[in-house]
């Protein structure tokens, strides 16, 4: 099955301080090195993933908020930056949408049909990446529903590791809800030291958890990272040869190459499933 033209990918925990922003800066940047055209929407009221690109959300006049709430067309948004690839900014603005969506129909809805709305007006991309709050309230469950898969950053720590059943069980809504077709592409380490055997540990211990795909290479700890968003720019571009850097070109190609797979079929994912129930039954028969 072809994939549609645009990959629409969400990336969210709502724990911060997981490199969330900074992922989605990053690997946009890495596929527009690439060669792909690449929409980054930030969803945040903090405008984090706004700032770090070099523009000031202060100085904005119109923002996603207007998009979502107001019905405004998208293209009269989007502004370019320095890392090659469009934006959507937010503004504090933003922080009103929850209120303003909760009492509307069709709510969940709000950033497909701004997607779609794009690909009616021929401003189509290859890639869409939403840069989701860090919560699980309306604005993560729109981006959700838009969206083909979902990236989960993961600070290799036991904290963010307890938040991603939380993440899951929303996944899991929905699926059953709003988009059936959602995946979990699976979980990105980041802000990882190797040389402790905690970061290892809980690594290893989220994947046989919840059975999700580890997206690598792991990103490691840099200052670099830190430095960036002061420059208006990603890492990609301050710092090219940087370690961190590096790891994010790598995890863009292998997102590509996760892109091109073909979905599973309804039957093999009920199959998948069968096994999976069997294989934790006779474990616990076991224990």
């Amino acid at each position: 099955m072809t994939r549609p033209r645009t990959v629409t990918l969400a990336i969210a925990n709502q724990k911060g301080g997981v490199a969330k922003t900074t992922s989605v800066a990053s690997i946009g940047a890495a596929l527009a090195e690439l060669g792909h055209s690449v929409l980054l929407v930030d969803l945040d009221p903090q405008a984090c993933l706004t700032f770090s690109l070099g523009i000031d959300p202060e100085d904005l006049d119109l923002s996603v908020h207007h998009v979502l709430t107001k019905g405004l067309d998208p293209t009269e948004v989007i502004v370019e930056t320095p890392d090659g690839v469009d934006l959507m900014p937010a503004t504090i603005e933003l922080a009103r949408a929850e209120a303003d969506l909760l009492t509307r129909t069709g709510r969940e809805h709000v950033i497909k049909s701004a997607i779609e709305a794009l690909e009616e007006s021929d401003v189509a991309y290859d890639w869409v990446l939403l840069d989701c709050p860090p919560s699980l309230g309306v604005l993560t469950v729109a981006a959700l529903t838009a969206a083909d898969g979902v990236l989960i950053p993961l600070q290799c720590e036991t904290l963010s590791h307890r938040g991603v059943g939380q993440l899951l069980d929303t996944v899991h809504d929905v699926r059953r809800f709003t988009n059936r077709k959602l995946e979990v592409w699976g979980v990105l380490p980041t802000l990882y030291d190797g040389r402790t055997n905690h970061a290892r540990t809980v690594l290893e211990t989220i994947s046989d958890t919840y059975d999700l795909e580890v997206v690598g290479p792991p990103i490691p700890k840099t200052i670099k990272f830190a430095e960036a968003p002061a420059a208006g720019r990603s890492i990609l571009s301050t710092s090219r040869s940087n370690k961190g850097a590096v790891a994010y070109r790598e995890v863009a190609a292998n997102l590509v190459k996760r892109a091109e797979r073909p979905r599973p079929s309804k039957a093999g994912a009920q199959k998948k499933s069968a096994q999976k129930k069997s294989a934790q039954k006779k474990s616990a028969q076991k224990a």
